[in-house]
Order: structure tokens, then C-alpha cells, then sequence
């Protein structure tokens, strides 16, 4: 039907899409009958895969170069990024759904688990998978909502500005949520403000298009940033529409949700205060679409994060707190404030250093250093980044891989340990040698 002479346009694709309905830019997870998608980065050519990609059982291969091969499975467009991102837009117009899209510096992907568990419980709910909240990850998760779907949660992540707005172009969010906008990926942003205003991009598409923000009433800054939008939903500590506070806990944290004739008391299986917003958006999100509170108590309950994020994992007699896959100053201070009000013998800080803080990196690692010294610690373990630029009385290894070694040799027993720094560091290696 197609040759390699043949530029296809977004609708023509999108008839081959909705005969298989799958679409892959990893030939490696390819499944049989995909559409696989060529992409092309700085240090590869995708174009080079789309043979491999239809030995390996894909229906057609979307390329933007010439090929040799006449193979009449292999379809030419102009930019593959930009087809797949508009063809994300163009499925996205043939449905009337709500699309919640939530994004942030710090718990974004925590508060759209939970927002999914949530609406999962009572709705057909499709999702952003682990962490695909990217140019090529979200066209993605908007291409696998199926027909059945009643709503959709995209995450969106950010490290610039401009680049929120961009999503919107093609997710076209009906509902908002900023987490909240924390000091993270300064260097791309230009400093809090940038972050900000980076951010509020995504408040600013639900202005423009009467949509519904759900804000944590407790950050004055958001409150000012979704001035404007018709359709509020708040929730916090005080003040809100959907109030609650946390209740005194050892391990996990729990929440009393305030509002109702009686108070309603949520066991969560997360670790650490600061992420009361998180399951108070969720809470705040599924009351919004008539979720019975039963639902929402029990979907919050049986929640267990995964993929490093804030995971309490025991070891024999010793207790970690593996919040790994990312950290900035923001999200560091709640962390370590938290372990700090944990009653127990012995604590242990084993940190990864700090990226994507630009200029503003080392005064952010002392920063930091000065909030340790305020507390009582056993042991303080600094790792990598730009901890080995400062001046620090704390031990130091270069790597993940010689602190795992060293914290192998320990034997340590009866400790709480707080594990915790930027993904590059890779710090999920030392709680395996605990």
C-alpha cells in the first residue's frame, strides 16, 4: 500500500493505529503487530532499527529518512518525534473524557499513583506508567487510552520552561494538579521563579481553557498562581475543602481526613509527613468524581510504593528509607526533617549529591549540610555530586559502589536508615548491601 517514496500524513497513520493500537520506540519491547516508531537522539539513529524492528514482528516501521530497503512496511513521515506527538493529539480529540494532568517539583508521581488508585477503584483509569512523563513518554501514555477509557492521569515532568506548554498542546487537560514548585532542576529553569512560572504553565492552559485546578491550600504560592481559574478544588491542612493532618505515627504515615460528619482515618503505606498533600490531592480528586469514600480509603490503604520512592524496606533487625529515584534541596530538608522526628537508638544519612542545580549547586549542598548538623546522627554518609566540592566533617565516597561496599562491611543492626539522592547516583546500590 505504501513505499518508501510515500509520506504519510498524521490521519493516514492513524487509520494503520487504530488497526493495532500498540506503538513502541524500543525494539527490545517490541510485541508482535506494533507500529514501531524510529526516533532519533544526539547518540543514535533510530532509522537504523526499523529492519530489526519488523524482523521482530512489527506491523510497520515510522521512519524520517530514506532506506534502501523498498520493504513496504517501513513508512516515511517528515519528523517521527513530531508524528508520534501529533498523533498522540489526534487520538486525544476523539474522546470527551476527563484528562487530569499533574505535574511538579517534588511528588508528582506519588500523587498520580494515587490519584489512579483512587479513580481506578470506580472508573476504567489509564495512566502515565513508572516514569514516562517525557516529550516521548506522554505521546506514548496518550496512544495506549483505550476506547473503554472513563479517564485518563498524565504526568507531566518539566526542566525548562516552555516545556509544560507543550504538553498541553496535545494532552489538552481538563484538570489540573501542581504538586507543588520546590527548588529542582534550577539550572534549566533559572531559579524558583522560572520554576514557577515553568510550572504554571499547566495552570495557565485550564485559565485559557475553563478547566478545574485542584490546589494544596496550604502553599500561598498556588494560590496566587491559579487566580483566575473559574473551578477551584482545595485541599490542605486548614481552610479547605478537603481538609486533614496527619496522626502520630512510628513507620507509616496516616491521615485524618477532617471533613464529614466523622472524622475518616486513612492508613497509608507511605513514609514521611510531606506526603500528606499527596493523599489529600487524591482524596480531594476522588470526592470531586463521586468516588465513595470507602473506595478512596481503601485504594490510599493498599497503595505500596515501589521503584525506590519513598519505600520502607526492613532488614532483619535494621529499617531503610529508600527515597532514591530523585532529590533536590526541597525534597532532601522533608526527607531528613522526617527521619529526624523518627524515635529510635540509631540514625543513619547516607546522601547522593544534588543535580541539575546549576550555579546555585554548592551553596544548596551546604545548605543542606548545615540542616544535618542540627541533628544527632550516628553515622552521616555523603556521596558523589557536588559533596566533594564542599567542606563537610561527614564520610565521603565518590561513588554508590564504594559506599555500598563500605556499609556491607559494617554489619549494622537496630538502625533506621534514610537512603536517599539524585537517580545519576544511583543510590539503591547501598540498600542492597545492607
Amino acid at each position: 500500500m505504501f513505499n518508501k517514496l510515500t509520506t504519510l500524513t498524521t490521519e493516514q497513520l492513524y487509520d494503520l493505529y487504530l488497526q493495532h493500537a500498540l506503538v513502541e520506540t524500543d525494539t527490545r519491547k517490541l510485541q508482535e503487530g506494533d507500529i514501531f516508531f524510529a526516533l532519533s537522539g544526539p547518540n543514535f539513529n533510530g532509522n537504523e532499527f526499523a529492519l530489526k524492528a519488523l524482523e521482530a514482528g512489527a506491523a510497520y516501521a515510522v521512519v524520517d529518512a530514506e532506506l534502501a530497503n523498498t520493504d513496504g512496511r517501513i513508512l516515511k513521515v517528515d519528523n517521527v518525534l513530531d508524528t508520534l506527538q501529533l498523533l498522540a493529539k489526534l487520538h486525544r480529540e476523539q474522546f470527551e473524557i476527563p484528562f487530569i494532568a499533574i505535574t511538579g517539583s517534588n511528588g508528582k508521581t506519588t500523587t498520580k499513583e494515587l490519584v489512579n488508585a483512587v479513580l481506578s477503584a470506580h472508573y476504567t483509569t489509564y495512566t502515565t506508567q513508572g516514569n514516562l512523563n517525557n516529550h516521548i513518554g506522554i505521546p506514548l501514555t496518550m496512544l495506549r487510552v483505550k476506547k473503554d477509557a472513563e479517564i485518563a492521569v498524565i504526568e507531566m515532568g518539566a526542566n525548562h520552561q516552555y516545556e509544560i506548554a507543550g504538553y498541553c498542546n496535545y494532552v489538552e487537560p481538563t484538570h489540573a494538579i501542581i504538586t507543588n514548585c520546590g527548588k529542582a532542576h534550577l539550572e534549566g529553569f533559572g531559579g524558583i521563579e522560572g520554576v514557577r512560572k515553568g510550572k504554571g504553565e499547566l495552570f495557565d492552559y485550564i485559565r485559557a481553557n475553563n478547566g478545574t485546578a485542584f490546589i494544596f491550600n496550604d502553599y500561598e504560592y498556588l494560590i496566587e498562581m491559579s487566580k483566575g481559574i473559574d473551578c477551584i478544588i482545595s485541599y490542605g491542612t486548614n481552610g479547605a475543602e478537603i481538609r486533614g493532618k496527619t496522626i502520630p505515627s512510628e513507620q507509616f504515615l496516616q491521615v485524618e481526613i477532617l471533613n464529614g460528619e466523622l472524622p475518616e482515618t486513612i492508613k497509608t503505606q507511605l513514609v514521611g509527613d510531606y506526603n500528606l498533600p499527596n493523599v489529600l490531592c487524591a482524596v480531594a480528586v476522588g470526592k470531586y468524581f463521586k468516588v465513595p469514600m470507602e473506595k478512596i480509603k481503601s485504594a490510599i490503604e493498599a497503595y505500596v510504593p515501589g521503584n525506590s520512592r519513598s519505600q520502607m524496606i526492613v532488614k532483619g533487625t535494621n529499617h531503610v528509607i529508600l527515597d532514591a529515584y530523585n532529590a533536590n534541596p526541597t525534597s532532601m530538608k522533608v526527607a531528613i526533617e522526617n527521619i529526624a522526628k523518627i524515635d529510635a537508638d540509631k540514625k543513619i544519612l547516607m546522601l547522593g549529591g544534588m543535580m541539575e542545580l546549576g550555579n546555585e549547586s554548592e551553596e544548596e549542598h551546604i545548605g543542606l549540610i548545615n540542616l544535618i548538623s542540627r541533628y544527632k546522627w550516628n553515622k552521616v554518609v555523603l556521596v558523589g555530586g557536588d559533596f566533594g566540592k564542599v567542606k563537610h566533617p561527614f564520610d565521603y565516597f565518590n561513588t554508590s559502589a564504594e559506599a555500598a561496599l563500605w556499609a556491607k562491611q559494617q554489619r549494622f543492626d537496630n538502625t533506621y536508615f534514610l537512603i536517599k539522592g539524585s537517580r545519576s547516583i544511583q543510590m539503591e546500590k547501598i540498600a542492597a548491601e545492607l
